[in-house]
């Protein structure tokens, strides 16, 4: 299994089948059988195994299977590119990371090994049912003409999360409940979003809580991986119930809100190639250029009124700057293993082309040629 490696902490229950061969014991443990989790996060699909005798060969981790099929090894597959982290080894580790996860990777995963005696390999049941869940604000009428609202998904969520509310982009209130702990009245002006504590960039998209036409941000991308030295345009779409006087991005990290193209550590790389003002609701676009590794950060955007201030809690948009290394591992009968690395995943599936003393040599979406 060629993946990546990294780390993290879940799990709370114990769950294995043990087959007995003979005298011998073949078992796959799943600490946890069902985790539920938000999409846009990282996952740990905890495990552990073992086998009466010889060494295993091969380790993967599967979703289909069939009669008299071989499973096929996630590892391979498209949909999972660049995603995939292999935490175990071919001992008694099977640890598998799963990062970006979509709604789409919602399915029952389960770990196979071969081993080097003749006919040895095995499947562990029941495997680990993950469903991944978007959040979402839900509003529904309450007493004289009040709204409550909850933060709504798919599956229950994992490890009992703390939500985080926001009213027009600013901070309102945490709380263990889904629901917001007092009903709020009918204002068109007003928008609502929630998140979760340690996930606040997965936040919901911001929701009205009567009419369409309040006040709100909806970023395009949450997170972005791009290189060093290349250009990058960060959007976002908002909403502004009156029409809006001024509008800027500025870096979460900033202890006040400041324009970027005031900032002199962005002069002469910073455009907004669409802003117009005076306009009730559009989109916005921040291009920065000659990236450098210190632009790494969240940036957000901001919008005023004649009357309103849409708040600066609301999360944005994370930009993570890298360069490309080649790592070189050793491989089978003295031959090496190259991989073009980078310290995040890069953003749309990039082809990497491979160079062998100057000639241009290959092109593949792998990061390994």
């Amino acid at each position: 299994m060629a993946l990546r490696t990294a780390g993290s902490v879940l799990g709370v229950f114990l769950w294995s089948v043990a087959v007995v061969l003979g005298q011998y014991v073949w078992s796959v443990t799943y600490t946890t059988q069902s985790i539920c989790t938000l999409e846009g996060s990282s996952v740990n699909l905890f495990c552990s195994y073992i086998y009466p005798r010889g060494k295993v060969t091969t380790t993967f981790w599967f979703t289909k299977w069939g009669t008299g099929v071989e499973p096929k090894d996630l590892g391979q597959d498209p949909e999972y590119a660049g995603r995939l982290e292999y935490h175990g080894d071919k001992k008694k580790d099977c640890t598998l990371r799963i990062t970006d996860l979509r709604e789409r990777d919602s399915a029952t995963y389960r770990f196979r090994f071969l081993t080097d005696q003749e006919g040895r390999k095995y499947s562990g049941s029941p495997g680990v049912n993950l469903s991944v869940t978007a959040l979402q604000v839900k509003v529904t009428p309450a007493a004289e003409g009040q709204k409550t609202l909850t933060c709504s998904t798919t599956c229950t969520l994992t490890d009992n999360p703390t939500y985080i509310w926001y009213k027009n982009g600013q901070h309102l209130d945490e709380s263990t409940s889904p629901q917001y702990k007092d009903s709020v009245s009918s204002n068109y002006e007003d928008s609502y979003s929630c998140a979760v504590k340690g996930h606040e960039d997965l936040h919901s998209p911001a929701m009205c809580v009567q009419g369409q036409s309040c006040n709100r941000v909806t970023f395009t991308k949450r997170r972005i991986c791009v290189l060093k030295g290349s250009t990058v345009d960060i959007s976002c779409t908002y909403v502004g119930y009156y029409s809006t006087t001024s509008s800027f991005w500025f870096r979460s990290d900033k202890s006040t809100p400041e324009d970027l193209t005031r900032d002199p550590g962005y002069a002469g790389r910073v455009k907004y190639p669409d802003k117009e003002r005076w306009r009730y609701e559009g989109p916005s676009t921040l291009r920065i250029s000659d990236l450098r590794e210190d632009d790494s950060a969240e940036y957000r955007f901001t919008f005023k009124t004649h009357s309103f201030e849409w708040g600066h809690s609301f999360p944005g948009t994370t930009l993570s700057v890298t360069g490309l290394q080649v790592k070189v591992t050793p491989a089978a009968e003295g031959q090496k293993t190259l991989t073009c690395i980078t310290t995040c995943t890069l953003t749309d599936n990039p082809t990497y082309i491979w160079y062998k003393n100057g000639q241009r040599l290959d092109e593949s979406t792998s990061p390994q040629p």
